[in-house]
């Protein structure tokens, strides 16, 4: 089933390339329309060998499913295309505008302009001045055609501009956001504890190893109490970690470093597994992966933590998603099973649509709920208490803290990145909580 969805997906963006750069041809054919013959065929030739790069990217995916794994090819090939025709689908929008501007006029002169009643043959002065008009009239057309082309593409400027520069600045961008976490009923043991949250890491898209690194050390400079990684650490296979398990294994804690699956965590993106055996396999090794690193893996599971004689719970959940078709493994009725009455119950789930529909309607014992998934759409604006991304028409809570009642929910914008090599807006996160009762 996922080679099949694969194998439409590349149809479509085959089509789609073929669509948008035919129609997008016509800002650069107005703009040298008046040149030679010479100069609007190096103009050609140039326009179209980025399409034709991408189209025969996306054949080979169609022909050859599954052939294609150049890492770095395939990570830098998405973001600039994704950079490309962003740009190219804004200058499309001005073709449009003025396409339908000329097919309303059009429409309109044919159905109400009066018609023109028969008049003699004109003398040669006045055919002279009539074919002079007619070329005033061509004229001005294509003035306003090359004036509408040109401010299209240098409005389509600004997407490749801040697109580009997200690869190369946005994606490793990391920031430290600091919130003060009020809990009216923690225990005055666990005043001031300091809980570090990082989410969807995605390794298998890192380049980057200084870069990832110097986020790592930020996180150890934290000097946190208490960490939780709210899942995705790959992106479709237990191997792409290997490379950076040394790496993550230096975050540590003295209360303990607690993670979750998230949904590529599981391989369900990958269509080349042998059996169901080598796929169960895969995610027996990423649960290694994670013991091996230190980290307390929890499927459905809790532990209580004690401080000063005074406990909490932590608890964690599989992957649960209503938006798409994510899965649906997470229990808390399972997770929560024989727990202890504590006063403080934060939970663990990648997914924040699991707040969203079980979690604040059937676990009202549960304080907080740390997610991630969202990413914040890696793009978008955020500048003092206004923030918008393409995510928030998708998820209800897509970054940031939330409450709802007595609950809270806080999504992580995400450490990693997927798709997309970059961020824009939405840069990467480390949250650094600070536990405390007071308001």
């Amino acid at each position: 089933m996922i080679q099949t969805f694969q194998l439409k997906l590349s149809i479509f963006f085959i089509v789609f390339t073929i669509l948008i750069d035919s129609y997008s041809w016509q800002a650069i054919k107005a703009l040298v329309r008046d040149k030679s013959l010479l100069t609007r065929k190096i103009f050609a030739y140039l326009y179209w060998i980025i399409p034709t790069i991408a189209i025969i990217y996306f054949l080979q995916g169609v022909l050859f499913p599954g052939q294609n794994d150049n890492k770095m090819l395939k990570i830098y090939f998405n973001g600039f295309y994704f950079s490309i025709y962003a740009s190219k689908f804004v200058v499309c929008l001005f073709l449009v505008f003025d396409d339908l501007k000329r097919l309303t006029k059009m429409f309109w002169l044919k159905a109400f302009a009066p018609k023109k009643n028969i008049i003699p043959e004109p003398t040669q002065g006045d055919t002279l001045e009539h074919i002079h008009e007619e070329q005033e009239e061509e004229k001005e057309k294509i003035t306003r055609s090359q004036f509408l082309a040109s401010t299209g593409l240098l409005v389509g400027a600004v997407p490749l501009i801040i697109l580009t520069r997200g690869i190369f600045k946005g994606a490793y961008d990391y920031r430290v956001r600091r919130v003060q976490l009020y809990l009216p009923n923690l225990p005055s043991g666990f005043e001031g504890v300091k809980l570090l949250q990082v989410s969807d890491i995605h390794s298998g898209s890192f380049t980057n190893r200084d870069a990832v690194y110097r986020g790592i050390q930020m996180i150890k400079d934290e000097n946190p109490d208490l960490v939780f990684f709210t899942g995705d650490i790959v992106n479709s296979k237990t191997d792409e970690l290997y490379d950076w398990q040394n790496i993550f294994a230096e975050i540590k804690a003295p209360m303990g470093v607690f993670s979750v699956y998230g949904n590529h965590d599981y391989g369900d993106y990958v269509s080349t597994w042998k059996n169901d055996e080598e796929k169960a396999q895969n995610l027996a090794d990423l649960a290694k992966a994670h013991k091996d690193m230190g980290w307390n893996l929890l499927r459905n599971e809790h532990i209580t933590l004690t401080k000063n004689n005074q406990r909490i719970g932590i608890i964690g959940v599989e992957n649960w998603g209503d938006r798409g078709r994510f899965q649906k493994y997470g229990d808390v009725e399972k997770a929560t099973k024989n727990m202890p009455d504590v006063p403080i119950k934060l939970l663990l789930s990648h997914d924040p649509s699991h707040f969203d529909s079980i979690v604040s309607k059937q676990h009202k014992e549960i304080d907080v709920t740390f997610s991630g998934h969202t990413h914040g759409f890696q793009f978008g604006v955020e500048i003092g208490g206004f923030k918008w991304s393409p995510s928030q028409y998708i998820y209800k809570h897509w970054a940031g803290l939330y409450k709802e009642d007595k609950q809270q929910l806080y999504v992580n914008r995400g450490f990693g990145f997927l798709g997309y090599p970059g961020r824009v807006g939405i840069l990467p996160e480390i949250t650094v909580f600070t536990l405390t009762k007071n308001s």
